[in-house]
């Protein structure tokens, strides 16, 4: 096929495209053709599985190869010509199989020991002992496990949710609480059905990779809305709105993944603003509202559901295995969500359900949840003074939540650090995974509860005395 060379100042990601390229310009290799899987090539060649992660996936970007799921990677059938440059870039590349594909392979390769970008917690940080006593009462009671419960969820904790939001000063009634299988089956429930092929849909920019693949999945057309360590850049959100007139706007303004940044008073009521104004539903992903410790407004406390559909989930507080989450809505979108979620699976599982409301109406639940904010908080004050430290730039201070947002001035492509961090046995978070478009990222997510071993911290020092 081709050789590399480890003697060669070009590096090996780059040695790799431009041999498949060469192959494939030449005509050794047709549309169509299989290409080696990546465990193989990286065997054949005697270099790291990463790095031709890394090759193969700027050869999909270049639009030399596709990805089919479960199948692997195939030379792909090209209308356009690419000049050898390595620059080049083919307008019709396919930049839809980046952040789904790079979750599958790398990002949540749980085997890799540190996970400094990682978007979990610890278990030993989620309330365990509760879920045990949940699970302990559960088994105790003569629970019918027969039939498939109820189409909203159960009934009980629909309750326990309506009375947690009235504490957050958001009216709702029970009825208008639809539990999922996460947040994540709720924001594909809502996406599925306000999203249409071809619509302009707004979405932070960087924003949540597995919402930004779904929506591309079905067709939408992403605008990407700056965010700013206040919250979003308004003049850019102005301008959009008027320029493609948007119906929906998916955004997190409390504790952003993966910024960490805080959306203040004034611009949540300027998005309430513009959403009644131009027609705008608004998503929110409210999902760290429970790690929180300010008692701050969302915007469903301002738009009391007019305009705005409203997600959370207690997989960060509970337990991420129980997947558990809910949204609220006014009557007729919620009713039409009920009945997505029947189509495409049922009801969630009661049982579930149940252990995330024996885990709420524990007694020591209010305890966990304090411990758990004031841990954080703790994590974030460490773990910001060991990014200043190393020469880092925060992008945001939260103080609270999961995320740290950082960049180094000696690193310009953060994805090239995460591959070669992921040799040393470290997840890393790298920004492009996070953006609307694959453009190489400085930026590097933080998850301040997985930032405690020296390892981390030498790798990063060691990169970038050498970047």
């Amino acid at each position: 096929m081709f050789t590399l060379s480890t003697q060669s100042a070009t590096p090996l990601v780059v040695q790799i495209v431009e041999g498949f390229r060469a192959l494939i310009q030449s005509g050794n290799l047709r549309p169509g053709a299989k290409a080696p899987s990546i465990r193989q090539f990286a065997h054949a060649h005697g270099v790291s599985v990463y790095t031709v992660v890394d090759a193969y996936d700027r050869l999909v970007a270049l639009g030399f190869f596709t990805s089919r799921p479960h199948s692997g990677f195939f030379v792909r059938k090209r209308d356009t010509q690419v000049s050898p440059g390595a620059g080049a870039v083919v307008e019709s590349a396919n930049h839809n199989f980046d952040s789904m594909w790079y979750l599958r392979r790398v990002f949540e390769n749980r085997a890799l020991r540190m996970k400094p970008g990682c978007g979990w917690l610890p278990s030993d940080w989620l309330f365990e002992d509760g879920l045990r006593r949940s699970l302990r009462a559960l088994a105790s009671d003569n629970v019918d496990v027969g039939g498939y419960g109820e189409p909203k969820g159960f009934a009980p904790l629909r309750h326990v949710v309506r009375d947690l939001l009235a504490e957050q000063e958001i009216a709702v009634n029970a009825e208008q609480v639809l539990l999922t299988q996460g947040s994540s089956q709720a924001l594909d429930l809502v996406a599925r059905r306000l999203v249409r092929p071809g619509d302009a849909v707004l979405v932070d920019d960087p924003g949540y990779p597995n919402l930004l693949f779904s929506l591309r999945f079905l067709g939408a057309k992403l605008l990407g809305v700056p965010r700013t360590p206040q919250g979003y850049d308004l003049l850019a959100l102005e301008a959009l709105i008027q320029q493609h007139q948007p119906k929906v706007f998916f955004t997190q303004p409390r504790l952003q993944s993966p910024t960490g940044s805080v959306a203040n008073l004034a611009h949540l009521h300027r998005v309430v603003q513009l959403a009644e104004q131009h027609g705008i539903t608004v998503v929110e992903n409210d999902i760290y509202a429970d790690l929180d410790p300010e008692p701050r407004p969302s915007l469903a406390s301002l738009d009391q559901f007019q305009r705005v559909v409203y997600i959370s989930s207690f997989s960060k507080t509970i337990s991420p295995n129980i997947r558990v989450g809910y949204l609220a809505a006014p009557p007729d979108l919620l009713e039409d969500f009920a009945q997505l979620k029947m189509i495409a699976g049922l009801t969630s599982s009661e049982l579930n359900e149940r252990l995330a409301y024996g885990s709420l109406v524990d007694g020591r639940w209010r305890k966990h949840l304090r411990g758990l904010r004031d841990r954080l908080a703790q994590a974030h004050q460490r773990t910001a003074q060991q990014l200043e430290n190393a020469g880092f730039e925060l992008f945001s201070e939260p103080k609270a939540g999961i995320f740290l947002w950082a960049r180094h001035p000696d690193i310009n492509n953060a994805a090239e650090l995460a591959y070669q961090a992921a040799e040393q046995d470290i997840l890393l978070g790298p920004g492009h995974l996070f953006g609307t478009e694959l453009h190489p990222s400085p930026w590097l997510r933080f998850n301040v509860a997985f930032t405690e071993e020296p390892a981390v911290w030498a790798f990063l020092e060691s990169q970038r005395k050498t970047g």
